[in-house]
């Protein structure tokens, strides 16, 4: 009796697993569903390959029912194959239901790439029916007179489908809009004209064709605020005019310094003519000497000499002021 009721709970066991693996490799709820749906797909063929192929039949088969209810034909082996490719399965189709319903000409294929590129497909779809409004940061531009505007505008976009693969992002449209936006203020002649016809910038933006080679369409730029900095024109002046006085005593300076070079080669070339004088001066006894030796100087001629010099040294002292008178007239 032992061995009986083991066999029997080993037979049961067995069944049990028996029962679980057929229910998982061969999902009937899932047939029973698709089928009154109306979509026809197949036991072994589909559902236990779908297992053995290592794709989710619970995914596919909604997404097949989901399709279908709303007049959509899809493959069965398209599905499984962006599954596969690691796609949302369930999003491209809710993305290809919403285009559908919006009259979107958007294909599987289309959708499927868009996915696998990373891109959300489906809100994509959401922005080509919705359009979404994104906003530039604070943008700083200064005008011809030389006062600082500050801007931000509103961008309404709208997701084009054909370019989303490959498209550059939004990050690329507020960069162009904020250069567009430093461009048409830099042109401005005075802020005033700005500040009084702010959607000028908008026209001048918008015509520049800003959304070319992105994933968007821009629909209205619209201006949200302006506002006045600083006068940046003044503190460039005043740091230029800085500047040029820094120059200027930088030039002074090396005039000055060039004038005291000429002055001390000028007190150079005095002391080496002072020393010259100096020299020759203490030849003079020597070459009398001399001329004495030799006869071409008497002793008349040297007295002569002698008296020269003596008238000389006396109009010199003639000349001069009076010292002790010039003292008495200060005292």
């Amino acid at each position: 009796m032992d061995a009986i009721s083991g066999l029997s709970a080993l037979v049961l066991v067995g069944i049990v697993i028996f029962l679980i693996l057929f229910t998982y490799f061969v999902p009937i709820g899932l047939f029973i569903t698709a089928y009154f749906s109306g979509v026809k797909v197949k036991i072994f063929r589909d559902l236990v390959g779908m297992r053995l192929r290592k794709v989710s039949p619970a995914t596919i088969i909604r997404g097949m029912i989901s399709s279908t209810k709303a007049g959509l034909k899809l493959d069965v082996s398209l599905l499984e194959a962006h599954y596969l490719a690691g796609g949302n399965v369930t999003k491209v189709i809710n993305a290809l239901i919403s285009a559908s319903k919006a009259n979107l000409p958007l294909t599987f294929e289309k959708a499927a790439a868009i996915d696998l590129a990373g891109r959300d497909v489906l809100d994509a779809v959401k922005m080509s029916v919705l359009p979404k409004v994104i906003e530039t940061p604070l943008v700083s531009a200064m005008a011809k007179d030389g006062i600082q505007l500050k801007a931000i505008a509103r961008i309404t976009v709208r997701a084009n489908i054909e370019r989303l693969v490959g498209g550059a992002g939004e990050a690329t449209i507020l960069a162009r809009v904020g250069e567009g936006i430093v461009s048409t203020i830099g042109s401005s002649k005075t802020h005033k004209e700005v500040l009084e016809n702010p959607d000028s910038i908008s026209k001048v933006v918008l015509g520049k064709g800003l959304d070319a080679g992105t994933a968007f369409e821009i629909l209205s730029i619209d201006i949200a605020d302006v506002d006045v900095g600083t006068n940046i024109g003044a503190i460039l002046q005043a740091d230029q005019a800085e500047a040029d006085l820094k120059v200027a005593r930088a030039k002074a300076e090396e005039r000055r310094a060039a004038a005291v070079a000429t002055e001390q080669e000028m007190i150079a070339e005095v002391a080496k003519m002072r020393a010259k004088v100096v020299e020759a001066e203490a030849e003079i006894p020597m070459a009398m000497a001399e001329a004495f030796r030799s006869g071409n100087l008497g002793v008349m001629d040297y007295y002569k000499l002698r008296n020269i010099q003596s008238d000389t040294d006396m109009r010199n002292t003639i000349a001069k002021p009076d010292k002790d008178s010039d003292d008495n007239k200060n005292g």
